[in-house]
């Protein structure tokens, strides 16, 4: 009775395995961030020759630029078994202690979003990251005894999108920090021929580099909308994407030229046309779009002020002349870049509060 279901779902299993197959394997498929690369290479190397696990590593950056495609390359480098957890997960010492017991020797353990980590987790890896040992504690009160239990050499990866919250003891536990940068749009456009072939999708230069243009500077972006271009090609019958196939596709999903989404041009329009380019307060303007304050935040404004198009002043956010000109509005006298100065309120008959940067009068 099981075999009509298996062959109904051998497409399934198949398009899974297609997707998984995107992540490189290897340092020598990884696309970009050749400095990290160079750098992990030559540490992991060092390892093999010496016979010994390798150094605890640290990914750092902004999501979907590879942290845990770098990890799993760290294992595979090591011909070592890999265990996937993460901060969040561990809550307590005795999550952590469960993990680190049942470890073999060489073991790598990925530990995504390191920060969130509880802090008595943490004060526990410390001891198991640079004696490999921990100590388990056994009753409660005064009669309580401590356990010493020894570790195998293993090898922890953690990754993290905001280091500056991690305790500085930890930090410094790592043998080895990578701290992952934004890909450029070339660099983008060797990640979608890669991923383009393993999906067996015929795309011209000119598709790539739309695709690419329109990615963030982000590879899992750029993968995420290529599938989404696949997607519409295979609905409306085309062979080969083009230029022209791209950018239909992903204006159907309103993602435009710079990478902006929905939410993105929501906060530029209400900035321009309901503030009049600000400044404005973070929860006024998250009201005005209808979203939360955290998601406005973390979600949109980074991309934003990163491209240049809104600003963070001690008065509030304010939208920057290119967002005018992207949108399509002409650029009024007095928006920030011009009259920098009055954002800050400094008044010039006042020499302390002047600051190093403001013109002579």
């Amino acid at each position: 009775m099981a075999e009509p279901s298996v062959v109904a779902a051998g497409e399934e299993p198949e398009e899974r395995a297609i997707e998984a197959a995107l992540r490189p394997k290897n340092l020598d498929d990884f696309v970009g961030q050749h400095r990290v690369r160079k750098q992990l290479s030559l540490v992991l190397q060092a390892s093999r020759m010496r016979g010994r696990s390798a150094d605890h590593v640290l990914f750092s950056g902004p999501p979907g630029l590879g942290k845990t495609t770098l990890a799993m390359i760290v294992a595979s480098e090591m011909n070592a078994p890999l265990r996937i957890s993460s901060g969040p997960a561990i809550q307590h010492a005795g999550d952590l202690a469960a993990i680190l017991s049942s470890l073999s020797e060489g073991e790598v353990l990925f530990l995504d979003e390191i920060h969130r980590m509880s802090r008595p987790a943490e004060e526990m890896l410390y001891m198991a990251m640079e004696d490999f040992r921990v100590d388990i504690v056994v009753g409660k009160g005064a009669g309580a005894t401590a356990i010493p239990l020894e570790l195998p050499p293993f090898t922890l990866v953690g990754a993290t999108t905001r280091a500056g919250l991690l305790p500085g003891p930890l930090r410094d536990r790592f043998g080895f920090t990578g701290h992952l940068e934004f890909y450029s749009v070339a660099e983008l456009e060797l990640v979608l021929r890669r991923s383009a072939g393993l999906l067996d999708l015929k795309v011209n230069s000119a598709g790539f580099s739309e695709i690419a243009g329109r990615s963030r500077g982000t590879p899992r972006i750029a993968n995420r909308l290529l599938r989404r271009v696949r997607d519409w090609a295979l609905v409306h019958g085309i062979d080969q994407i083009d230029a022209r196939a791209a950018s239909a596709a992903l204006d159907m999903y309103e993602v435009d030229k710079r990478g902006l989404d929905r939410l993105d041009r929501a906060v530029l329009e209400a900035l321009i046309t309901k503030f009049g380019g600000g400044p404005v307060g973070l929860s006024t303007l998250a009201i005005a779009v209808g979203e939360e304050t955290e998601t406005v935040e973390t979600v949109a404004e980074p991309f934003l002020v990163r491209e240049g198009l809104l600003g963070r002043t001690p008065r509030g956010r304010i939208a920057m002349a290119p967002a005018w000109t992207h949108l399509g509005y002409a650029v009024p006298a007095g928006v920030f870049g011009q009259e920098p100065l009055d954002l800050f309120e400094i008044d010039p008959d006042d020499s302390e509060a002047t600051p190093d940067w403001a013109p002579n009068s």
